[in-house]
């Protein structure tokens, strides 16, 4: 058992177990350079940064850069979300204008107009299921996922209740088109590298 382990399993029996507790140790572990570290329910999850990955983060980020500010997005930085020890490192976040730090100095997913994951194979079923809930749960206007396994993206849309009502998936080379929600631009797709 690693202390980290250890540490893990003795919060959890005495039911002191936080997101900054659970931080805190993963930022005293040895975490290798480009690896992508977050909490989903309460376990840890590290992938390593792909290159195809990050191409298309970079296409993304440098798309929403024509409709928010380079202070508005983000990629890899902690954002709390709703559920049980949810602390998401989104590949892309895109914050509302005027947003604010908490106390903590922390991003509020309140905040967050924007959200896309792109699929990591360790990792996907994160994305598909217990993420895309929490970003429902937390009412996030609008969640792609980028699949380059499959050359496709999913769109979910009009949170409500937990759920995503609106849902498209279409193929890479098909405009992802946000009019309509708070984003308002569509993302071209025809430049996402597959894998």
């Amino acid at each position: 058992m690693t202390v980290l382990e250890d540490r893990i399993e003795m919060a959890e029996s005495s039911d002191d177990l936080t997101l900054d507790a659970m931080f805190e140790w993963l930022e005293k572990m040895p975490v290798p350079e480009g690896t992508k570290v977050e909490i989903v329910g309460g376990n840890i999850f590290m992938s390593p940064q792909r290159r195809t990955h990050w191409r298309i983060i970079f296409k993304i980020l440098k798309q929403l850069g024509a409709r928010y500010p380079d202070e508005s997005l983000m990629s890899d930085v902690r954002i709390d979300f709703p559920g049980h020890l949810n602390g998401f490192a989104a590949d892309v976040v895109a914050l509302a204008e005027g947003f604010e730090p908490d106390d903590k100095g922390r991003l509020r997913y309140q905040d967050v107009e924007f959200v896309a994951e792109v699929i990591s194979k360790d990792t996907a079923r994160n994305d598909y299921e217990p993420k895309k809930a929490a970003y429902a749960a937390a009412e996030v206007p609008v969640y792609l996922i980028v699949d380059p396994y499959t050359g496709r993206w999913h769109l979910h849309t009009q949170p409500k209740d937990g759920e995503y009502r609106g849902e498209i998936s279409f193929d890479f080379g098909d405009e992802v088109d946000l009019t309509g929600t708070p984003v308002d631009l569509a993302l071209k797709t025809d430049e996402f590298p597959r894998d």
